[in-house]
């Protein structure tokens, strides 16, 4: 019997020839990752069992970007913010994104000198464009969407804070080998589908629970003639259905992308040809429609189709899901010469992106002037409203409003205020309600 990428990964890593679903391992882990929300409860567990003046167990393998609540005058915030500032330098980690123009006295634009900073973004796509997603490694992470990495062919999941510590000490955590479920989908992605609406399609069909601690592989001529980004997309969402990694075949976009960020050798693995997988699941994607979340739960599925009549207070398009270039370029092809009738905010998953508005073009006009002629506002580079956050953080939902979101969770409270209500669906859905007010099928505003 052989085995699927998700278990070659972890068989490799354990140091064994071969392991199977259900099979506990100690692992060597390749890369640590934490942010301003979990790496000071990770700090505070690592010194109290390893010591205060213990050293993490490689500091080239660990990498510290603070990211969810960094534009606020929140002193706590900014407290977390010194404790990983500290426990860098402490231990001469190479990897820290530093928010360092965040000053008590003010916030200064941050990219008024762009060259005072080291600061990137939110973790999941900072970690792909700074290199550090690479095929055939394990990357565990302090955050649930951790396993947005899968999209390059890497075992990529989140872990707790207590499981952080250990790593930090010890490099190895004890995992069970998840079963791998396979989801193919057949033919030309339609211009008015994106990866979104592909996975909304997934979870509302096998529900939040329906892949719990299993490996969620997405495969097919679909799949693999989506970009990076859009592959990112299918694989951040993979924990909405409870998945323990999702996971993407190596191709040569994912060779081409990895080898234009990093210089560190890595190794692909691909199916055997007698896998053996929990169950497949197969979709025509010319079948699939613009599909939104309901509230409260990434689950309640429908068709944009059948919500025109839910009217909308805001538009959100942003976060580690849907703040990707790609992302703003399938917005932009609908907002180019209109403008939004509800509030709209604009926010880039990383500074690179946010460049990439000022230079990138859909009909010879950038995004950052199609977004600004249609009213929207533009945020910098954070998870902002993503997670809520502060009473200041930026689009914080903190009235009772009706929005539609490119983000990955809807539960109340998610985005600041427990009685909003945030839909969830690609850019080019969110776009088209933006303009109209209420939730739309982007198929109209598209020839």
């Amino acid at each position: 019997m052989g085995m699927t990428i998700t278990e070659k990964i972890l068989a490799r890593r354990a140091g064994k020839d071969k392991v199977q679903p259900g099979e506990n391992v100690w692992v060597d882990v390749d890369l640590l990752m934490t942010h301003d929300v979990c790496g000071p409860g990770t700090i505070g567990i690592f010194e109290d069992h390893f010591g205060k003046d213990a050293k993490v167990w490689d500091p080239d393998k660990v990498v510290i970007i603070p990211d969810h609540y960094i534009f606020t005058a929140d002193a706590k915030a900014h407290r977390n913010i010194e404790i990983l500032r500290d426990f860098a330098r402490k231990q001469a980690t190479r990897y820290y994104y530093d928010p360092d123009f965040i000053q008590s006295e003010g916030l200064p634009d941050p990219y008024k000198d762009p060259a005072k900073t080291s600061y990137q973004g939110v973790c999941h796509v900072t970690l792909a464009q700074q290199g550090h997603t690479r095929p055939g490694e394990v990357l565990l992470g302090t955050d649930s969407h951790t396993c947005t990495a899968g999209a390059f062919g890497q075992f990529a999941t989140g872990i707790g804070n207590t499981e952080a510590a250990f790593v930090l000490g010890t490099g190895k955590l004890w995992l069970k080998v998840p079963p791998t479920m396979r989801f193919i989908f057949e033919g030309r992605v339609p211009p008015y589908l994106m990866a979104k609406d592909m996975i909304l399609t997934v979870i509302g069909d096998i529900g939040c629970d329906g892949a719990t601690y299993r490996a969620m592989e997405f495969a097919g001529e679909s799949v693999m003639s989506l970009n990076i980004e859009e592959r990112m997309t299918l694989c951040n969402m993979a924990i909405e259905a409870g998945g323990k990694n999702g996971v993407i075949a190596v191709d040569h976009q994912v060779r081409e992308f990895v080898e234009s960020r990093t210089n560190k050798p890595w190794e692909v693995f691909g199916n055997d040809p007698d896998a053996v997988f929990a169950c497949e699941k197969v979709y025509l994607t010319a079948d699939l429609e613009p599909t939104v979340a309901k509230p409260h739960s990434p689950g309640n599925r429908d068709l944009a189709r059948h919500l025109a009549n839910v009217k909308l207070d805001r538009a959100y398009i942003g976060s580690c899901t849907g703040g990707k270039t790609t992302d703003f370029m399938a917005a932009a092809r609908i907002l180019k010469g209109r403008q939004v009738k509800i509030p709209t905010f604009i926010v880039p998953a990383t500074t690179e992106v946010h460049a990439d508005l000022k230079t990138q073009c859909w009909q010879d006009v950038t995004l950052e002037s199609i977004f600004e002629g249609a009213g929207c506002r533009i945020g910098p580079a954070s998870c902002a409203a993503c997670l809520g956050g502060p009473a200041d953080t930026f689009g914080r939902l903190n009235e009772p409003l009706k929005c539609i979101s490119t983000t990955n969770r809807n539960f109340p409270g998610r985005m600041g205020c427990k009685e909003a209500e945030v839909f969830l669906a690609s850019p080019l859905t969110v776009a088209a309600s933006a303009i109209t007010g209420t939730i739309t099928d982007p198929r109209k505003f598209l020839a």
